[in-house]
């Protein structure tokens, strides 16, 4: 099955080159729409594929994509952002996954925040689908396509790597233009435009946005995350209870994820209610996130934190044994952080808590 990758660009000169290095492996097309940039990019495409086209930007980039989308002419679309890398390995699974393919749409994992070369904010996105379904991305910003047809989720990793700092105000900007015009949000809108009310520290505005979000009839996890986000600007504006309450809110939708488990576990643990902080921490660490159903996951809050926490509240109940094997799964998730090592050495000169006895 031919595949068509195609980008959105815009002097993306520093980082293009690296994205499309990694497209070649795979594609057997290469779709570049450009909305208007002023350094070496187009010319460096160039280098790649002779399919470049122009775009007038119009503050949407639904519109981008769509218009890149009808300029393909693979039997299978994949979108990427000119900042996404593809390691050889995950080149392999696409190509695999495009090997006989009988699906309508394929969700393919989005690595978007690392330490060091490990992802640790994942989620699913809908990344290939078949040409000629009528498929279509919708929403000025945080544009998506709505699943439906024949779903697949593979487990090729696409990992977003900026090197440099994003247009400040830009999607805020694009969403108030559309309110200034008269045009209703939709739900998803609603959500992510709360969400930049958030990031640009609007916390009031925020939380009125993502408030009346969670009235609505949103996506699931969108209103989980909304809960989160909730937590953390009604902190902001120092409003305790209210944070808490919107933190719990989100067990009306799904069992307990990581990150909320981790919140509670901290509160606890502040309070030196230990055993009460241990039991959420374990919590986290059981939790089931529903990463593949699309739910932002910040990988720490299910794996490195949880331990490094149960590893300090065991030390100060005086289970260092228990403490020294929390410390040990921590550094199966991040095996050179400091914190790690330095409770490892700690650890191995109590008597009584060596490697050997484990």
């Amino acid at each position: 099955m031919a595949l068509s990758v195609c980008l959105i660009v815009k002097n993306e000169e520093e980082v293009i080159a690296r994205c499309l290095n990694c497209v070649k492996k795979f594609a057997d097309e290469i779709v570049a729409v450009d909305t208007g940039s002023t350094d070496k990019t187009v010319e460096i495409i160039k280098t790649f594929t002779d399919k470049v086209y122009h775009f007038k930007w119009c503050n949407d980039f639904s519109a981008a994509r769509n218009f890149a989308f009808g300029k393909a002419h693979g039997d299978y679309l994949m979108w990427l952002d000119a900042d996404d890398v593809i390691s050889d390995e995950n080149c392999g699974k696409i190509k695999s996954l495009l090997s006989g393919a009988d699906f309508d749409m394929a969700f393919l994992p989005y690595a978007t925040a690392f330490d060091g070369d490990s992802p640790t904010f994942v989620y699913y996105r809908e990344r290939i689908i078949k040409n000629g379904r009528g498929y279509s991305f919708a929403g000025a910003v945080h544009e998506a396509i709505a699943p439906c047809g024949k779903i697949v989720y593979g487990d090729a990793r696409i990992d977003h790597k900026k090197v440099k700092v994003g247009v400040p105000f830009r999607n805020l900007n694009i969403y108030q233009n559309q309110i200034a015009r008269g045009i209703s949000l939709d739900e998803r809108s609603k959500f992510y435009y709360g969400r930049e009310l958030f990031y640009n520290k609007m916390y009031l505005e925020s939380i009125a946005v993502l408030e009346e979000f969670l009235r609505g009839n949103g996506w699931v996890e969108n209103k989980i995350e909304a809960c989160l986000n909730l937590y953390y600007a009604y902190t902001a504006v120092n409003r305790a209870e209210k944070a808490y309450a919107s933190l719990l809110k989100a067990f009306l939708y799904a069992p307990p994820r990581s990150e909320a488990c981790c919140i509670i576990g901290e509160k606890f643990m502040s309070e030196n209610d230990f055993n009460s902080a241990i039991y959420w921490y374990q919590s986290a660490l059981n939790a089931e996130n529903g990463e593949a159903s699309g739910a932002f996951v910040n990988r720490d809050f299910c794996g490195f934190i949880p331990c490094m926490q149960l590893c300090v509240l065991y030390d100060k109940l005086g289970d260092y044994k228990r403490a020294y094997a929390y410390n040990m799964s921590a550094g199966k998730f991040k095996p050179q952080n400091l914190n790690y090592l330095n409770n490892k050495k700690y650890f191995e000169e109590i008597r009584g808590v060596l490697p050997n006895e484990q």
